[in-house]
């Protein structure tokens, strides 16, 4: 073999900084020395993975097409020695979390793979779908939990359990005691929603499909809890996951409401990059989840 695991780790800790010195500092190594393996690396296979633009390193074609198949590669190493070191095919798993399915499932299923797996060192993001689909692109986590539908090139999307939205009022509302609402009446209300770029709002403009355009949205919150506590202010009615909802409408703070002529429901998925490395943790962590979605 005439490359190391080491030059390897270099080109992509340099890919994931365009910067000598900051992937040196990430390595614990000197900047000559991280500057001396990408040389060699690229002197070894006549090569150039980055084209020199002042001090800031651009990743080229070569080195775009390289990255992928380089991350898969350390990631196996770094499995099989943490199973050496620690007799465990389990070690840290990086999961990325949309907010409901972070906030709602993702706590539970954590902690029934650590009972499992009691060395594992599990790592949890919570951001929305695009931030998370990003970040498992770029190798900086394992796997991701969406509640939004990718069309990507580098990721695979599997499907994993279904999930309903549901409309809501406080219970002040005009519409509080009708329940059962008309797309006069949807188009006519004030509406608190998700962010775009999220899962949950995602799915709510594919319900009002033919409806937006009429529609008064008039907050857009990046949190379910705020959304929560705006309609509960009768700022409007709002559109959240049914798994965020069942405690308010036990406890009567807000209300449910229908429109039953408009579909609501939608998947969660799994989402990988194309090039990880499948680990025994990853499979593990799939199970779990899975078992989840099937209770």
């Amino acid at each position: 073999m005439h490359f190391t695991l080491k030059q390897l780790q270099v080109f992509i800790a340099i890919a994931n900084h365009q910067n000598v010195s900051h992937a040196a500092v990430e390595l614990a190594m000197s900047q000559s020395a991280a500057s001396t393996a990408l040389k060699e690396l690229e002197y070894r296979f006549d090569v150039r993975l980055f084209d020199r633009i002042g001090k800031r390193l651009q990743l080229n074609e070569q080195g775009a097409l390289l990255r992928p198949k380089a991350t898969a590669l350390i990631s196996q190493a770094e499995q099989i020695e943490y199973s050496l070191i620690n007799q465990s095919d389990i070690g840290e798993l990086k999961v990325g979390a949309t907010l409901t399915i972070g906030n709602y499932l993702a706590i539970g299923i954590m902690s029934d793979f650590m009972q499992d797996h009691p060395s594992a060192q599990v790592e949890l993001q919570v951001e929305n779908t695009l931030a998370i689909a990003n970040k498992v692109r770029n190798f900086e986590l394992d796997i991701g939990l969406i509640e939004g539908e990718l069309l990507e090139a580098d990721l695979d999307v599997s499907y994993w359990r279904e999930d309903e939205l549901s409309l809501f009022c406080s219970p002040d509302h005009a519409l509080a005691k009708r329940k059962k609402l008309t797309d006069r009446d949807l188009v006519a209300a004030d509406w608190v929603v998700r962010e775009r770029g999220s899962g949950t709002r995602q799915a709510f403009d594919r319900a009002m499909s033919g409806l937006l355009s009429e529609s008064n949205l008039r907050l857009e919150l990046q949190h379910t809890e705020g959304i929560k506590r705006a309609v509960e202010a009768g700022l409007g009615i709002g559109c959240l996951s049914e798994l965020t909802l069942q405690d308010a409408f036990n406890r009567g703070t807000l209300v449910r409401l229908t429109a039953p002529q408009r579909d609501w429901t939608r998947k969660f998925y799994f989402i990988l990059h194309k090039q990880k490395f499948l680990s025994s943790g990853i499979r593990s962590w799939i199970g779990h989840c899975k078992t989840v979605g099937n209770s």
